[in-house]
């Protein structure tokens, strides 16, 4: 086996490996801390069903976004339904048989790359020509938007420019899940596209890109608007409470 494969191999495992551990290290955190607080942003829904219902529509139309600019709405959602798709299209890499759905997908997720480039380009444009944006903008900010638009350059490069042996890469992807190593194809695109994701694993735990689960446990929408029906304790409070 060559030195490439081995090490790409080895790249893969250790960005898997600490994306899933710092996941689960920063979710658990986020349902550990305290919410001592109702605070719902209103108008809220005032029961459970209700609750859910909002988060839907949050995650899947980002709703709040939509209200509050129109812009970054439009950007931004292009790009998370790109993305989506395109993550879907790579699948057929990690199955054999590849699901139908899967295969359903193949056509809109290459054309779904050139509007998440789209998506990208529109939300940088946007951390340089708003200046209140541009003000609260760091360089990671910047550089995040980078890679995500590296990555996206390179996986359209190869699809429409230099084309990589995808059947070799296959038998590599799926070596890599069974643990028995494949060659790895050597064409720089591949290469340079495998790395940048890579890159992104290992940062995605300590980035702002954390905002992806962690919308989740959003006191903000998590919350049903009932501070008059009932009393409200986060479980380290409760378990003081002289009245319980």
């Amino acid at each position: 086996m060559s030195a490439l494969t081995i090490g790409y191999a080895a790249l893969l495992y250790v960005a898997a490996a600490v994306m899933v551990v710092g996941l689960a290290v920063k979710i658990r955190g986020y349902a550990r801390t305290p919410a001592p607080l109702k605070i719902p942003t209103t108008p809220a829904p005032i029961t459970g069903t209700g609750v859910v219902l909002r988060m839907t529509r949050e995650v899947v139309f980002f709703e709040s976004l939509f209200k509050s600019s129109k812009w970054t709405w439009a950007f931004g959602w292009l790009f998370h339904a790109a993305l989506l798709l395109v993550l879907l299209r790579h699948l057929r890499y990690f199955q054999q048989p590849v699901w139908a759905p899967v295969v359903w997908v193949q056509a809109f997720g290459t054309y779904a790359g050139f509007v998440m480039v789209l998506g990208l380009a529109g939300l940088w444009v946007r951390r340089w020509r708003v200046d209140r944006v541009r003000y609260i903008s760091t360089p990671s900010d910047h550089l995040h938007l980078a890679l995500l638009l590296a990555i996206a350059g390179t996986g359209l490069a190869m699809r429409f420019v230099a084309h990589t042996d995808i059947v070799a890469l296959k038998a590599f992807m799926l070596g890599l899940l069974r643990f028995d190593l494949q060659p790895l194809p050597a064409d720089p695109l591949l290469l340079a596209h495998l790395s940048l994701v890579a890159l992104l694993m290992l940062v995605f735990p300590i980035s702002k890109l954390m905002h992806a689960p962690g919308l989740l446990f959003s006191p903000t929408r998590n919350q049903a608007d009932t501070p008059r029906e009932a009393r409200h304790l986060a479980p380290w409070a409760a378990a003081l409470d002289p009245k319980r």
